[in-house]
């Protein structure tokens, strides 16, 4: 397995986990981080084992509180632009990886903490999870997917009102408007999370792949043509395996017991 400087990486059980490390600094993003983030996704992509993968941050403080601010004071266009586009590059990376994803937001998600939680699938946030872009405080826009992803997730409005605004949202009113799926207690959260993985990892490996590919693609589409597209991802994984698994267990009054490598 790599090693990696800025991140930890781990498997168990199907489940891969990407742990942002730098608690010292409440696990801000930096090109280091970005970079390791996007390796690992690249590990998850390639290893046919890994069912859904989870993405934390070290400490009980911190989920990400941001990017490293103290390196934006000398960046003119070219750097800034720069940065912003290898955040969206593993972003996206993140946001269109094969298997489901699920955030587990244990403290501050401040700008590309936030934007990082909103790339994934699912969101399980912490009690004292807090959630908010700022940027605008600090002379610029959300950089790493904000002004995107938000508005896609949640009422625009809203979304508008909370970039424009810069200001926090508690893990309760995250949960209201949308922004997160579950709140839970701190000490709760990992093991709410590894219970969420392990319904998903009931089913079959590659349905669930193919549904999100076609939830994700439809969101962009007409719903004509989404549905059109849903049709043949139905029709090809009657040529799975997994399929027959599924209908004969189904048949029989069994539990199926699908391949997981």
């Amino acid at each position: 397995m790599k090693e990696y400087k800025a991140i930890l990486f781990s498997q168990e059980n199907n489940v891969a986990t990407i742990t942002i490390n730098q608690p010292q600094s409440m696990n801000a993003l930096t090109a280091e981080i970005l970079t390791e983030i996007g390796s690992a996704i690249d590990a998850v992509e390639a290893d046919e084992s890994i069912q859904v993968l989870v993405i934390t941050g070290s400490g009980e403080k911190s989920f990400v509180a941001g990017a490293n601010i103290k390196g934006f004071v000398e960046m003119d266009t070219k750097q800034g632009t720069e940065f912003s586009q290898l955040g969206n590059e593993v972003f996206y990376k993140l946001s269109t990886l094969r298997q489901p994803t699920i955030a587990a937001v244990n403290g501050y998600a401040l700008g590309g903490g936030m934007e990082l939680a909103m790339a994934c699938d699912i969101r399980v946030a912490s009690e004292n999870a807090i959630f908010g872009q700022p940027e605008v405080g600090l002379g610029i826009p959300p950089g790493f997917g904000g002004t995107q992803r938000l508005p896609r997730l949640i009422n625009p409005a809203i979304a508008k009102e909370l970039i424009f605004t810069g200001r926090n949202v508690r893990s309760d009113e995250a949960k209201e408007i949308g922004l997160v799926n579950k709140v839970v207690q701190q000490e709760n959260l990992m093991d709410e999370v590894m219970t969420l993985a392990g319904q998903i990892m009931k089913n079959a490996p590659l349905a669930v792949e193919k549904s999100k590919q076609l939830i994700n693609e439809g969101l962009d589409m007409s719903l004509e043509d989404g549905i059109q597209m849903e049709s043949d991802g139905f029709g090809s994984l009657f040529a799975t395996e997994d399929q027959k698994i599924g209908a004969k267990a189904f048949i029989n009054k069994e539990k199926p017991t699908f391949n997981r490598e």
